[in-house]
């Protein structure tokens, strides 16, 4: 039976949901901590897999049906857990929701978590769990040739219950991130948490055949963070019909015509809901894209006072990235596609396994400081850049200084590639 202070807690968390946002999320704050907001507690939700990768890497060009000499590497792997890992090597603290096994991969997983000073709370870890494990068999560029995944368990035990638990953690999230590992279910119920609260939503579309789960979503969702196939498998998705066929990439396509060979789905997506799309495109580095302009994309994520370790971070980049970009004017239509094209930076490419993660996981830290759109995806173009130069999936430190200058190269290279009327 629930005791009379079970029952008045239960009451103003009620109440609190209730609450706009920023006196909701001073009260709950003072509620979980006795009274007392600690510096620092906004912490960006990020719900997904958490994963042991196993890399396969030949010295030489592999041929079938035979071994081939090389190096096997475990590495910590995992959409959400890269994210979260990434976004908490620049100075932002996530509370990562997941599910491990208490076997050998999901030991090393949770060892590393707790060494980092990261919460265990949100992650669920049992007995019966099978950790999850992919095997990525790489190519001799670094790129990814073929992999096996054995990841069942996010799906059975990352459930709408367990999710459920941590809704006033998601309630005083300044964004939630959702990987599209999650089952329908459990994304469903990821972004009503989050939709009640106004909290901007993140889907991270993990793989072209996860990708199309953001169909029971979409309308929930602010930003989508997919490569090219996963932008055609979304699109056909939610078109409900596979109308969007696969990009054919010329060897000389410029900018612009990649653009618009990709326009169709990227303005569909934004049709059905999604606010803001970011295309990774590799090395030919990203476009942003939203309907009205620049000013409209930051409508839905919020502008965040910086606050603890944020600080330093906020005022490196915004020196190097004025917050007031110059590319363009904004419109008030709903009828208008505004598109800019960021570009990659070159690098020393050692792996490309964890660049996407990084990408992600940079513009989530950018946004949490209190960086602008624009702003962040400089910043996590050069998250990138220093994902693909580590042998792991993220690298073990990130130079503040070498962030803050490479995103300055990308700020100030960044291009419209498309701002006028659909109609």
């Amino acid at each position: 039976m629930e005791s009379s202070v079970q029952r008045r807690v239960e009451a103003i968390s009620r109440h609190l949901l209730s609450l706009p946002r920023e006196p909701k999320f001073f009260l709950h704050q003072v509620l979980l901590n006795g009274g007392k907001v600690k510096n620092g507690d906004a912490e960006a939700v990020i719900i997904g897999g958490m994963v042991l990768d196993i890399h396969a890497i030949p010295s030489v060009p592999a041929n079938p049906r035979t071994t081939t000499p090389g190096k096997v590497r475990y590495v910590l792997g995992g959409v959400a857990r890269n994210v979260a890992e990434c976004v908490s090597k620049l100075g932002t603290k996530p509370f990562m929701i997941s599910a491990v096994g208490l076997d050998m991969a999901g030991k090393l997983l949770l060892e590393h978590w707790k060494s980092a000073g990261l919460s265990t709370e949100g992650i669920r870890k049992q007995q019966d769990i099978g950790t999850p494990v992919v095997c990525n068999i790489l190519d001799i560029d670094g790129e990814l040739a073929a992999a096996v995944a054995s990841v069942e368990a996010i799906e059975k035990f990352l459930t709408p219950e367990w999710i459920q638990q941590f809704k006033y953690s998601i309630c005083s999230a300044p964004i939630l991130m959702v990987d599209a590992n999650l089952i329908p279910p459990a994304l469903e119920a990821s972004c009503q948490i989050a939709a009640k609260s106004s909290v901007p939503v993140w889907f991270e579309p993990v793989s072209v055949a996860k990708s199309r789960r953001v169909a029971s979503v979409a309308k929930y969702v602010t930003v989508a963070s997919p490569n090219e196939d996963e932008l055609i498998a979304m699109a056909n998705a939610l078109s409900c019909a596979n109308v969007f066929p696969p990009i054919e990439r010329g060897n000389k396509d410029s900018t612009e015509s990649l653009f618009q060979k990709l326009k169709p789905a990227i303005w569909l997506l934004l049709e059905k809901g999604i606010r803001i799309v970011v295309v990774t495109l590799g090395s030919d580095g990203v476009f942003l894209c939203s309907k009205g302009g620049p000013s409209f994309m930051n409508t839905d994520l919020e502008r965040l006072k910086p606050y603890g370790s944020c600080e330093q971070f906020y005022k490196v980049v915004t020196s190097s990235c004025p917050p007031h970009w110059g590319g363009a004017t904004d419109s008030e239509k709903d009828s208008h596609l505004f598109a800019v094209h960021f570009p990659a930076l070159p690098a020393s490419v050692v792996r490309l396994t964890g660049a996407g993660d990084c990408l992600v996981g940079g513009m989530l830290a950018s946004i949490c400081a209190g960086l602008n759109l624009m702003q962040s995806v400089a910043v996590g173009i050069a998250a990138a850049k220093a994902a693909v130069e580590a042998e792991t999936n993220v690298p073990t430190a990130f130079s503040l200084a070498s962030i803050a200058d490479d995103a300055r190269s990308v700020y100030s290279a960044a291009k419209v590639v498309f701002n006028q009327s659909m109609l």
